[in-house]
């Protein structure tokens, strides 16, 4: 997809990571549409007459819609608010309204598995375990509805690409994150990214041909596994 002149959408744009895609879409001549909840909408201020606001919940399947109607990307944050289907929602709704061959990017956690082949640490099972087991005690957190939003992307035959998260933090951007396809590969030990930084690799996706049908995991490119890794090759 050439970049100029394109048109995408930001679908969760208020949160940290939606606004982070927002500035390095812009920075890359994106014309951007960003859908965020209707009291959100001032978290979005400083994009004032620079972007298209579609106030709305992202699991509105009419919100959608009218947001990526023309569009020739979707960056799509997958946030498992609630035990109502709110990721799978969302991610339906994406899917099933995009125009036809406009590439889909979505983001995840590490806990997001495509083929069962990750290796996951105790500690981290145990953590998403019992973060699973809370959240849905208090009724404010499904992980398990983001598993199955995740399914849904990749059981279609849409252009999608699902970007699975380490650990993140903030500060200034170390460059593009590294990739594998499975958690648990020497590359990713070092689990943390900067979150203005995967907001980079979700926008670079969009015209990352390599990437379409993959869920790469990603980490640091500063990071001691990924310069250990860099200097093995």
């Amino acid at each position: 997809m050439d970049v100029h002149g394109k048109r995408i959408c930001v679908v969760g744009a208020s949160g940290k990571l939606g606004r982070y895609m927002i500035r390095h879409a812009l920075d890359r001549g994106y014309e951007v549409v960003g859908v965020c909840r209707e009291q959100s909408v001032g978290k979005l201020a400083d994009f004032a007459g620079r972007i298209t606001i579609v106030p709305g919940a992202t699991d509105d399947r009419e919100v959608i819609r009218r947001a990526v109607a023309g569009c020739d990307g979707v960056l799509t944050v997958l946030v498992p608010w609630g035990v109502r289907g709110y990721s799978s929602g969302t991610a339906q709704a994406v899917l099933d309204h995009a125009p036809p061959g406009a590439r889909l990017v979505f983001s995840c956690g590490w806990h997001i598995t495509r083929d069962g082949q990750d290796v996951y640490p105790l500690r981290f099972r145990a953590f998403v375990k019992t973060f699973s087991l809370l959240g849905r005690l208090a009724r404010v957190v499904d992980i398990d509805d983001q598993v199955e939003a995740c399914r849904r992307v990749f059981a279609s035959d849409t252009r999608w690409t699902v970007v699975r998260g380490s650990d993140l933090e903030e500060g200034e951007s170390q460059g593009l994150p590294v990739w594998s396809r499975h958690v648990g590969d020497p590359i990713l030990r070092s689990n943390v990214t900067r979150r203005v930084d995967y907001a980079l690799f979700m926008v670079e996706a969009l015209v990352a041909d390599e990437l379409v049908h993959e869920a790469p995991a990603i980490v640091g490119c500063r990071t001691p596994s990924a310069l250990a890794h860099a200097g093995r090759t």
